[in-house]
């Protein structure tokens, strides 16, 4: 059974209310990572952002979005973006970052290659498989 949105909350209270400085939950369809103050993270990968088939007609790697919330392509108002048409990304590159309830969430690329497209709007909601970016995969 999916998580709620009121789940999701009432989760969110227990760890304030709690000692906790780190918990991780992942269902069939959300991924939530907490990390309080001056926690140092686990050594357990993020999630990874869903991609479409790199084989796929005009041989581009959609980067997608692995959550809903809402879509940044900068660290901060005002900043430069991560990455923009024509940038080099490597698998670690962060590309944006998704704000969930506060929470933000760096996106890597995933893949090797030159961003060609950005497809979503700043500082816009998006949704689990929204396409974020589409890249030219190249070694």
């Amino acid at each position: 059974m999916p998580l709620s949105e009121e789940d999701v909350r009432e989760i969110l209270r227990l760890i304030d209310e709690s000692d906790v400085e780190e918990l991780r939950i992942e269902t069939g369809s959300l991924s939530l990572h907490v990390l309080r103050g001056n926690a140092t993270p686990t050594e357990e990968e993020p999630a990874q952002p869903h991609r479409t088939d790199p084989t796929n007609s005009d041989g581009l790697v959609t980067i997608e979005s692995p959550m809903i919330g809402t879509f940044y392509r900068a660290p901060e108002p005002g900043a430069q973006p991560f990455v923009d048409v024509g940038a080099r990304v490597e698998p670690e590159t962060v590309v944006c970052i998704i704000e969930v309830m506060k929470m933000m969430n760096s996106v890597r690329a995933g893949v090797a290659g030159t961003i060609v497209e950005v497809c979503s709007e700043n500082a816009q909601p998006v949704e689990y498989g929204t396409a974020l970016f589409r890249v030219e995969a190249n070694p």
